[in-house]
């Protein structure tokens, strides 16, 4: 089976360096790996957002942040749009 290819937008880059500095970098890895191989794997659990952010999906890090990303299918690409948490702070 072909893994998908992660792309990450700026501010999931800017997240990445928060995640870091709260020890919560191994844990986003982890849930990383798990969406390369397949982002609909459940467990860990998934949701399915809606509103504003309708078509993505989100894993928890913790209790507050979340992976936020989008699949493209067709191209085998997951495009994450955070990785902080995604209720505008």
């Amino acid at each position: 089976m072909v893994g998908y290819k992660i792309l990450y937008s700026k501010l999931a880059l800017k997240d990445a360096k928060k995640l870091s500095s709260a020890n919560l970098e191994l844990k986003t890895k982890e849930l990383i790996e798990i969406i390369k191989k397949n982002p609909f794997q459940n467990p860990p659990p998934y949701e399915k957002l809606v509103g504003n952010l309708n078509g993505s999906y989100s894993r928890r890090i913790n209790i507050k942040h979340r992976i936020v990303y989008e699949i493209k299918e067709l191209d085998k690409v997951v495009r994450v749009s955070r990785m902080w948490s995604h209720y505008g702070e």
